[in-house]
């Protein structure tokens, strides 16, 4: 694909649009890619705090080879083009030349603070910003920098490998009408309390995973009804570390004076 034959305003950020055709080549790559997936790396103008990383991820302690990415030394080569550091004016054309040396279909990355905004240079004379001024973005990984996990954890997404179900819900709330509340029948404080212990526990995000399927157990049970409903969850899950959060989690709930 070729840059629009039209006057480019050297003041103005014009990034490259996508056509269909395009598009679905892209999506065959997300889906069917049967083979190793190969990285070429864009400076367009960073601080090497994200190249430190990217070679990181790239040793044998995080071995991102095993997943099938291997980085390569030519753009031409490339499944997937790592935009790292803050577009600079001199950076600008060598970064949109080797996007259109990448043959199509192909993934592009901001990596960084920089790459995905233009992180603390975003407001230069000599900074457009983040590379989605110049090229269509596919993946961010934040960072300052990202850490070789967070960049292992990029690529995965890029490839389709981790599936993200992104759904939009929209709602219009008609006259004097009440929102209905969650597990209506759990005290208030007590959700409070398993979800920050999970949390605690486990992390953000499996603390949370973890605190929604333990409350949905407690809806509407008995002591008794809970005990066997928790013990065959665990049974099924066969996680010690699970069990022992589990087990906090029913401490803390007879610490409080539930379900004692």
């Amino acid at each position: 694909m070729s840059l629009p034959e039209i006057p480019i305003n050297h003041h103005v950020s014009q990034p490259i649009t996508l056509d269909d055709q395009v598009q679905k080549l892209k999506q065959t790559l997300l889906k069917d890619i049967q083979r190793s997936a190969y990285v070429y790396r864009v400076d367009c103008g960073g601080c090497n705090g994200c190249e430190i990383e990217i070679f990181s991820a790239i040793t044998p302690v995080f071995d991102a080879e095993r997943f099938g990415i291997k980085v390569v030394a030519s753009p031409r080569h490339a499944d997937i083009l790592l935009f790292t550091g803050a577009v600079t004016r001199q950076m600008r054309v060598p970064a949109l030349r080797a996007y259109e040396s990448a043959p199509d279909p192909k993934i592009c990355i901001s990596y960084g603070a920089c790459g995905c905004g233009g992180g603390i240079f975003h407001d230069l004379y000599c900074v457009w910003g983040g590379s989605e001024s110049i090229v269509p973005i596919d993946v961010w990984i934040p960072g300052c920098p990202p850490t070789p996990a967070a960049t292992i954890y990029g690529f995965a997404v890029a490839l389709g490998l981790l599936d993200q179900k992104l759904k939009g819900e929209s709602h219009i709330e008609i006259e004097n009408e009440k929102a209905s509340l969650i597990l209506p029948s759990i005290p208030l404080d007590a959700r409070v309390m398993i979800e920050r212990e999970a949390r605690r526990l486990a992390g953000y995000y499996q603390g949370r995973q973890i605190s929604d399927h333990f409350l949905t157990l407690l809806e509407g049970a008995t002591i008794q009804e809970v005990s066997g409903r928790v013990d065959a969850w665990l049974r099924q899950a066969n996680d010690p570390r699970l069990s022992e959060i589990v087990k906090r989690l029913v401490y803390s709930l007879s610490q409080g004076g539930i379900y004692a």
